[in-house]
């Protein structure tokens, strides 16, 4: 899959029919003895604590984005929990009151970023 001087390619393409296999799953080209620990490796199937059955290579990069059970921080009180549960938190953690320091008045806490503009 790269260029090859025309005056080497004829050797370069027989040591790699000898040596080189290409992947049936990602078309990435393999050393012939690596393959099955490539296959096993990178292309098994494995299952994610939500229940979702991916290939392994893909495992990691689904638990860190889409894992609907990725842990996530709650933007108002730093408490970490699920990603499917952080809506239902926030909304009943959001409208919780906590007094300003500024005028005393109960704000609730989703606006105390906001409130300095308005406060007095």
């Amino acid at each position: 899959k790269k260029d090859i001087p025309a005056v080497n390619f004829i050797i370069h393409e027989i040591h790699c029919r000898r040596n080189i296999e290409i992947c049936p799953y990602c078309s990435d080209s393999i050393p012939k003895c690596e393959m099955k620990n490539h296959i096993e490796s990178e292309h098994v199937q494995v299952t994610c604590k939500c229940r979702m059955t991916m290939e392994n290579s893909l495992l990691k990069d689904h638990e860190a984005s889409t894992c609907p059970l990725r842990p996530v921080l709650c933007q108002f009180c730093d408490i970490q929990l699920a990603f499917n549960k952080l809506q239902e938190h926030e909304l009943y953690c959001g409208a919780r009151t906590e007094p300003c320091g500024a005028c005393g008045r109960n704000v609730l806490v989703r606006e105390l970023k906001e409130h300095p503009r308005v406060c007095g």
